[in-house]
């Protein structure tokens, strides 16, 4: 792991040989070129696009089975495939988790009620390229501590992408989200991160959601991965359902999350994958 004050050194020893080399020898990190990040932006736009349309729905009575059905359909009217489809054997589109589930939620005949928050996790593969991003809604009318835990996490991911500039850390991603979601009293889920993505579904980096400032491997242009951290209203803990896919709270507490994928450029940060926060 390189710390952010050996950027400078690293930065000399690499004057004969590419920086993408150089990250893909040591971390095994794809830097991507500008035709490659394009790709990328191209799948993310159709992403945004579709939790839009998910947002258009979204309503009490649904079934998590009748939003897959529509990611299903939107991504291939689209000229795209659902990442999630067969992935490891997932058996559905897209990953919708509700209230106390964390991520990795299979649809199903669970009718949505007012007063849920759910989240949906969208990826989908256009023309060879991956990206990926995901939402919290609010289905109808919520409780207030509810809706601020939603606000908190939406934060959260913005105060993360705001750390993200060439010369920084991951450490420096994770703490400005840690110190945040904290100091708000909520946790950061530890045991699922961030991950690099544009080739595949899941390339290196992997991206903590906590962290030390100055800690971990530099940031420099070309790095795509997202930013996806999981905030409870309670600990931090989780537990696996028999499903052997669906990550929920250990204590039964509310979880939100909200996701991007996030280019390092030259001079800061930009999503490739980018709504409004």
């Amino acid at each position: 792991m390189l710390f952010r004050n050996a950027h400078a050194k690293l930065t000399r020893r690499i004057r004969s040989v590419s920086l993408a080399e150089e990250y893909w020898k040591r971390f095994r990190i794809r830097l991507k070129s500008d035709e490659e990040v394009e790709g990328i932006a191209r799948a993310g736009e159709l992403v945004v696009r579709t939790l839009d349309m998910v947002a258009a729905h979204i309503r009490p009575g649904m079934t998590g089975e009748s939003l897959n059905g529509l990611v299903h359909a939107y991504t291939l009217d689209h000229g795209a495939r659902p990442a999630p489809l067969d992935y490891r054997g997932f058996p559905k589109s897209v990953c919708i988790s509700v209230n106390e589930e964390i991520c990795h939620g299979i649809p199903g005949s669970r009718e949505l009620r007012e007063g849920d928050i759910v989240n949906v996790d969208v990826t989908s593969i256009l023309e060879g390229w991956f990206a990926d991003a995901n939402r919290t809604f609010l289905v109808g009318e919520v409780s207030r501590e509810a809706r601020e835990l939603v606000d908190a996490a939406r934060r959260c991911l913005s105060l993360g992408i705001e750390a993200v500039r060439p010369g920084a850390t991951l450490g420096d991603v994770g703490h400005a989200i840690q110190r945040h979601a904290e100091g708000a009293g909520y946790s950061v889920v530890r045991e699922l991160v961030g991950h690099g993505v544009g080739h595949a579904f899941h390339e290196q980096p992997q991206v903590n959601h906590t962290g030390r400032p100055g800690m971990g491997i530099v940031l420099v242009p070309g790095m795509v991965f997202t930013i996806e951290p999981m905030i409870n209203q309670g600990g931090p803990q989780t537990r696996r359902l028999n499903d052997g896919w669906t990550v929920v709270t250990a204590d039964g507490s509310l979880s939100a999350q909200f996701e991007q994928t996030v280019l390092v450029t030259e001079t800061g940060v930009r999503s490739l994958t980018p709504y409004a926060l």
